[in-house]
Order: structure tokens, then sequence, then C-alpha cells
């Protein structure tokens, strides 16, 4: 691959590769091997930014940017060697014109058809009298993609069973948006059926899966808990035994560490003047090793003591921080103008990455500096942003965007989302069974996450937000199968929330 380590390599890749995005409508990215995803041309951008080659394009999880170090074109994909977070992530970065991809694609499909077929089949061996019937794939993420799970349909004589696992490589966060599509689908396709019904649905899913998803199971409501079998299979499709679904009062039991202490948020001079440059829009993040500062959710700024002296590193993502001195004053100077006109509510370039990065991040620092604009009933502080129950990284735990305590003392777990999100409902679901878990043991009341006050001896509530046309269609439906005891409420608010938060709905919806 050609490195770019000199400004005229690297502006003449920016022109090569500029042009080769240009000549195809459409490309499929891979990073690092994962699945494929469809973009126009339109939603790529190669750019210079501080003498650096930048390339920005929509992921699953929204806009990125990458700084690239080295490329190729082989004449098939075009190869990037990128970074971001400071080194934390290097993916290789394949993008292939859709024209080669869809072969690919199809070679792809077949493999995953043959692999659901061979589920359907052991699926038949232990089921006595039963008989494949249909083994199909889901629908893919976009037309022309490969679906990610297999959809079986076993008949019996006086039954039906829908089976459906993954027929692609799945990891433990993948547990939310397998169980709502398996979920989906079930109810879709009992409804249509003829009898004989479809009156059970199995689960067929790998090692890595089989906890996160029986721990979602025992949150669903008893009638459609009762209807589920979950199943692990191995790689090579020859082991299939079933697995016990606990009871949801076997969760309450399991051992879970203490939360250290929440010390006091201290600041130093530093930060409180960086703060002052932009008090309505620049709030911190203590980490382990210093503060993080973000604009409207976006981290632009760290502030670290090195050798007994504090020092700010600055750059947002994409881009190699660099520590702020007399040398690069200018450049510090010139990114917050850019998020000064680009990280705001009036902005005009709604495509300018500034604008579309981190953009729950955006929403959750507005709820964060007055979160009575949700529920009058909260609490203004203490409140948790992006608190994690569990330390060290534990694989497929993700952070809940707000925790946060109403006045008479009951916890509410706060999901936000800006685009629709399938897996809302679940995740939420899952923050609360893991917040209840330490409730229950009385962890919360001793670390004093919330000081002094007293935390209700009730289950917390979960708060599910989102624009009002950004809510998932499925939305309705999941929520309905999770257990009633389970408080679940909707909160619609406006789409211009950038602007202001308003809540226009808000409702039970279990």
């Amino acid at each position: 691959m050609e490195r770019v380590n000199s400004p005229e390599r690297v502006e003449a890749a920016r022109a090569k590769i500029s042009e080769l995005l240009a000549a195809h409508a459409e490309w499929f990215c891979t990073l690092s091997g994962g699945d494929a995803q469809a973009l126009s041309k339109s939603e790529l951008d190669i750019a210079l930014a501080h003498e650096r080659l930048i390339l920005t394009c929509w992921t699953e999880k929204g806009s990125r940017s990458w700084k690239i170090f080295a490329w190729e074109w082989t004449g098939e994909k075009l190869l990037l060697q990128a970074s971001r977070r400071m080194g934390a992530e290097r993916p290789l970065i394949e993008l292939v014109p859709r024209a080669s991809a869809s072969a690919i694609a199809l070679t792809v499909k077949a493999a995953r058809q043959v692999r659901s077929r061979h589920l359907g089949e052991l699926a038949c061996l232990i089921q006595p009298g039963a008989k494949l019937e249909r083994a199909a794939l889901s629908p893919g993420a976009r037309r022309g993609q490969p679906g990610r799970y297999a959809r079986i349909v076993l008949r019996q004589k006086h039954q039906r069973i829908a089976v459906t696992g993954s027929v692609a490589s799945s990891k433990p966060s993948d547990a939310d948006a397998f169980l709502s599509s398996a979920l989906m689908w079930f109810k879709r396709t009992a409804e249509r059926a003829r009898p004989p019904y479809i009156q059970q649905l199995w689960l067929v899913v790998e090692r890595d899966l089989v906890k996160p998803i029986i721990q979602r199971l025992a949150l669903l409501r008893q009638g459609l808990r009762e209807a589920i079998a979950v199943y692990e299979v191995d790689q090579q499709l020859i082991e299939f035994p079933p697995i016990e679904v606990p009871p949801r009062a076997d969760l309450w039991k399991r051992r879970l560490a203490r939360f250290p202490p929440v010390p006091a948020p201290e600041s130093n001079e530093i930060t409180r003047r960086l703060i002052a440059l932009a008090p309505a829009a620049i709030d911190v993040v203590n980490a382990r090793h210093g503060e993080t500062l973000r604009y409207f959710g976006l981290p632009f700024a760290r502030v670290r003591k090195v050798m007994g002296s504090e020092r700010v590193w600055f750059g947002v993502e994409g881009l190699r921080r660099r520590m702020l001195d007399e040398k690069n004053e200018n450049e510090w100077k010139n990114l917050l103008i850019d998020l000064l006109d680009h990280r705001s509510a009036s902005a005009t370039d709604h495509h300018h990455a500034l604008y579309r990065n981190a953009a729950e991040a955006w929403l959750e620092s507005l709820l964060r500096r007055d979160i009575t604009r949700l529920d009058p009933g909260l609490i203004i502080a203490p409140l948790h942003a992006q608190f994690r129950t569990a330390r060290g990284g534990v694989v497929g735990v993700r952070p809940i965007d707000l925790l946060a305590l109403r006045q008479d003392g009951r916890l509410a777990v706060i999901e936000l989302k800006v685009s629709e999100a399938r897996e809302h409902v679940l995740q939420g679901a899952d923050y609360w069974q893991r917040v209840e878990a330490h409730r229950r043991r009385g962890h919360i009341s001793r670390a004093k996450l919330f000081g002094e006050r007293k935390i209700s001896d009730e289950p917390p509530l979960i708060y599910l937000v989102a624009p009002t046309l950004r809510v998932h269609p499925a939305f309705n439906t999941l929520a309905r199968a999770i257990a009633p005891d389970i408080e679940i409420y909707r909160f619609d608010i406006n789409e211009d929330w950038r602007a202001g938060v308003r809540v226009m709905r808000r409702l039970r919806v279990n």
C-alpha cells in the first residue's frame, strides 16, 4: 500500500481517491472484515484537514471520520489503512464498487442460505415428526444485501414451529438486534400462517450470545416467554443442546461487584477557563486520568496532568489530538470557530461532520443541563451520563445514557435515540435489569450515587426518548412484549430538539 506521509502524497491520494469515489454511484464499505454496508457516493467524503487525509462516511453508528495513512486501488476495490481515536482503532477499510460487490453479495447470500438450510435440517432431527417447510434468510439491512438471520419454519401434524438463528458472525452486543428481529418475525409469521398455527419460537444461538439472550428473555411477558425455547449451536452445526431459560428471580442472584464511591467532581483552573469560552455549549466529563471537554456532546479537548502541571490536548474524532502550545494556537482557535459555526442549532450546513457527528451525545448534553425538560419530577443533580453498571470493560455491556432520580426517590433509566432503532426497547429493558440488580443489593445507596437522597424500594422506571418521527415502527409491538410490571414510558420530543428539547407526548407503552 502507498503511504501518505508527505504533503505531495496526501494531495495526490486525495485527488485519485476523489476521482474513484465519483466514478461509481454506490459502494460497499467493510471495516476490518466486518459486515458490508452499502453507501452512495454522496455519503462518502475524502478531504484534507490540517494537512491530513480524512475519510468521512456514514456507518451503522452514525457519521465517522478516519485519518488515512496508506491506500491502494487494486482495480476491484479501494483499500484504506485508517485510524481514529488517537490510534485506538486502526481498521482496514475496504470500499468495493457496487458492480463488483454484487457478485460478492451473491456469494455471501448463497453461503448463508446453505447454513440456514443446515440449521433447519438439524432442528428437524430433534423434533420427532417435523418436516422442513421453509428455510430462508431475513431481509438485508439494505436492498441487495444478504440477510443475517435464518428464517426457518418446521411443520408437524398439529403445529408449526418458527426457528431463527444468526448465519453471520455475531457478538454479545448483537443480542438486542437479534432478539428484536426474532420477536417481530415471530409475530408477523404467526399472524399470517394458516392451520396448523405457529405456536413456538426457537432461538438458535452461538455460545457468546447465550447469556445475554436468556437474560433478556427473563424480562418478557409470561405468555411470550413460555412460547420461546433457546438452543445453543456450534460453528460446525453438529451439536444442538437446549438451554434452560431461568426465571427472572435468578437474575437477582448473580454475583455483582459493588460500585466504588463516586468522588465529588473537581475542575482545575484550565478547565474552568475553557468552559468559560462557551458555557452554554461546553460541559466536562470526568475520566480516570483527567477531564474531557465536550462541545454539545462532541469531545474536542482533554485536560491531563503531566509532570505535575495541567496540559491541554485538542482535536475532534478522526483527527490526531495535539498538545496545545504556541505553535498550534491558531489551529486551536480555528477549531473553536468551526465548532461555533457548525455545531449549532442555527448552522446552515446540516451535512457538515461537526453537525452530524455524535447526535445522541448532543441530545444528552442538552438534557444534562436541565433534565426537568424531560420530566419535571426528576432532580437536576446528581445526574449520571454514560453510566456503567460493570467495571473493567465487560464484553457486551454498554453504558446507560442517563441514570436519574425522581423527587419521590424512584430511579429512572433513560435511553436516547435520534434515529430509528429497532433495538431501543430491548436496550432499555437490559439497562433496567442491570440497575435493578444493583438497587436490590443496596449498591446504589451505599455508593451515594445521589448523595444523601433516599432510593425508593421500587424498581426503576424506563424512559425511552426519541424525536417523534424517528421512533421505529416496531417500537410499540416490542414494548408490549416486555412484562407489564417493568414500567416503560415513551417520550416523543420535537424534531428540532437541537434548538431546545420539548416533550410532545409521553405515554406508558406496556
